[in-house]
């Protein structure tokens, strides 16, 4: 039976803290607050785009994606990208040297942002076509993506290499006489445990915006 994920903390989501767990982490991981966080991330054209879309009234825009088919596209990107992690991370996957691990990693970080990339399009059309404040939501989350989008990929892209140092870890670690599956079948359920975190954290922007399109707030009296 695998693990379950730890609960995501205040300092980030459940990938941090299964990073740290594993001890993969370089250090504990610091602790601003979301809005000091942005602010180091924030460049002024940034600013001025946030505040645009935090202040702005846009109009609600024509659009022909209704809730119940965005939530089942949300639901068929979730469990087909679950199983292509499975797959990659199943006990058929034998390879002993890491290259290959790398390479379905890489190609399934890839999946994931395509995938995702598209599923939010969809969301924030769909909330665009309703009224305020649904509305501005889809326009304060295209303005987030395009500002966080090029932090939390080039972080991502770190996954790789985490997972190689672990990799090698695990081989160090196992008895010389052990057979290979004593230590490749752990690292296996470790990196489908990254994987899956990995992706529960991309899909928290979507997760969200499916929320406020399924509890849309009471129109004012």
């Amino acid at each position: 039976m695998q693990q379950a994920l730890p609960p995501t903390s205040l300092n980030g989501s459940a990938l941090v803290g299964l990073l740290a767990q594993l001890n993969l982490a370089e250090g504990p991981a610091a602790k601003p607050s979301f809005v000091e966080g942005l602010g180091r991330w924030l460049g002024w054209a940034d600013a001025i785009a946030l505040s645009a879309a935090l202040n702005g009234s846009p109009a609600a825009a024509a659009s022909d994606v209704d809730a119940e088919t965005v939530e089942r596209e949300f639901t068929r990107v979730q469990v087909r990208l679950q199983r292509s992690i499975e797959a990659a991370c199943g006990p058929k996957v034998t390879d002993l040297d890491f290259p290959s691990y790398r390479r379905r990693c890489q190609a399934l970080q890839q999946a994931m942002e395509t995938a995702v990339t598209a599923l939010r399009k969809q969301l924030r059309s769909a909330l665009a076509s309703r009224p305020q404040p649904l509305s501005r939501l889809a326009a304060l989350d295209a303005v987030m993506r395009d500002v966080l989008a090029p932090r939390e990929q080039a972080l991502l892209a770190l996954m790789p290499t985490l997972l190689e140092k672990h990799f090698e870890r695990r081989r160090r670690a196992a008895p010389e006489a052990a057979p290979a599956s004593a230590w490749l079948g752990p690292f296996r359920q470790d990196m489908q445990r990254l994987l899956q975190a990995e992706l529960d954290l991309r899909l928290q922007p979507a997760l969200g915006l499916l929320d406020a399109l399924r509890n849309p707030p009471p129109k004012a009296p």
